[in-house]
C-alpha cells in the first residue's frame, strides 16, 4: 500500500468519516480541511470560537460546496473546545478527533477523563506513516511521540496498537522490526533482549495479527540486501511495514531524518483510544496534514 494507493482507498469507501477538531483556530485547519474535502477523504465538525471560524472558513477559500461537509460548534476556550469534539465522538457524530490550536496536553486530558474520555484500557502511543521516494509502500514508525522508554509489556501493547492501525490501512499482515543496534541478543543492551522476547511473544499469540522478529538494526528491517549480506533469514528483514524503536529518543531522531534528510511526506496519529487522534502543527505541509488525515480516516474503522 502505497501513500496514493491509501488516498484512493478513502475515495473509494462508501462511507466517508468525520473529523471533529478541536478548537479550530487558525487558517491552517480549514485550508488542511478545503484540501480533505476536495479529494473526499471525510467530512469536519469544528470546535472553538464560531465567529471567527465563521471568517476562517471564508480566508480559506470555502465555497457553498465546501461547506456542506463542514458544522460549526461554538466554544470559546481550549477546554471546552477539546470537551466538545471528545463529546462529538462519543455521541457518534465523528469517528476521528484532531488537533486544533491547543496544547496537546489539554486534549489529551479531555481524551483521557475518567467520566467522558476515550479510555479503552489500552495504552496510547504515536504511529507515524511515512511515504518514502524510491520506496513502493508505506512506512511506520512507533512510538516516536508519546512513550518515553516503555518497557515489555508497553512494547507489546504499542506494536498491537499499530498493528491494528496499519490493517485498518490496508496491510492484511504487517510485519513488524523490534529496532536495536545489533542483530544479536546482548544482555548488556535491554533493547535486544526485549525484542527476542517480543518475537517469542509473537509466536506464541501474545501478539496477534503481524509477524514480529527482532532485534533487528535499521538497515537489515528495511533493505533485503543489506538483510541478505548479513545472513539473518527472516520473514520480517529487508521487508518491515513497522519498525518498533526501543525509546522515544531513537524514534524522534528517525522520524525527524527520514523527514528532512529522507524527504518523506509523513502523517500520524494516537492510537490506543476509543478513535484516532491526529497531531498536527502549522508546520507541516498539506501533504503532510492530508497523510494524518487518510492515517485517521483509514483506521477508524478498527478502533
Amino acid at each position: 500500500m502505497t501513500y496514493e494507493e491509501l488516498i484512493h482507498s478513502i475515495q473509494e469507501a462508501s462511507e466517508k468519516k468525520t473529523i471533529a477538531v478541536a478548537h479550530a483556530d487558525d487558517i491552517s485547519l480549514f485550508q488542511a480541511a478545503k484540501e480533505a474535502i476536495d479529494l473526499r477523504l471525510a467530512s469536519f465538525i469544528f470546535t472553538g470560537p464560531a465567529e471567527k471560524m465563521e471568517v476562517l472558513a471564508e480566508e480559506a477559500g470555502m465555497t457553498s460546496r465546501h461547506r456542506e461537509k463542514i458544522q460549526l460548534v461554538d466554544s470559546s476556550v481550549p477546554k471546552e473546545s477539546a470537551l466538545k469534539a471528545v463529546e462529538l465522538i462519543n455521541k457518534g457524530a465523528a469517528q476521528v478527533l484532531m488537533k486544533g490550536m491547543l496544547s496537546t496536553s489539554v486534549l489529551l486530558k479531555a481524551v483521557l477523563n475518567k467520566e467522558s474520555g476515550l479510555r479503552t484500557g489500552k495504552i496510547l502511543s504515536h504511529a507515524a506513516g511515512f511515504s518514502l521516494p524510491g520506496r513502493d509502500k508505506m512506512l511506520f514508525i512507533t512510538d516516536a511521540a508519546m512513550n518515553i522508554n516503555p518497557d515489555l509489556n508497553e512494547k507489546a501493547q504499542i506494536i498491537q496498537n499499530t498493528v491494528e492501525t496499519v490493517k485498518g490501512l490496508g496491510v492484511e499482515k504487517p510485519r513488524v522490526a523490534a529496532i536495536a543496534a545489533v542483530e544479536t541478543v546482548n544482555p548488556a543492551m535491554e533493547a535486544t533482549i526485549h525484542a527476542a522476547a517480543l518475537t517469542q511473544m509473537n509466536k506464541r499469540g501474545q501478539i496477534t495479527g503481524c509477524v514480529v522478529d527482532g532485534p533487528l538494526g535499521f538497515d537489515n528491517a528495511v533493505s533485503e540486501e543489506a538483510a541478505l549480506q548479513k545472513g539473518i533469514d527472516s520473514e520480517v528483514a529487508g521487508k518491515a511495514d513497522i519498525l518498533l524503536v526501543p525509546d522515544i529518543e531513537t524514534g524522534n531522531v528517525l522520524y525527524k531524518s527520514l523527514t528532512y534528510f529522507g524527504n518523506a511526506v509523513v502523517g500520524g496519529i494516537i492510537t490506543g483510544a476509543k478513535a484516532p487522534v491526529i497531531l498536527t502543527s502549522r508546520a507541516d505541509s498539506v501533504n503532510s496534514k492530508l497523510f494524518s488525515i487518510a492515517m485517521g480516516t483509514g483506521s477508524s474503522s478498527v478502533h
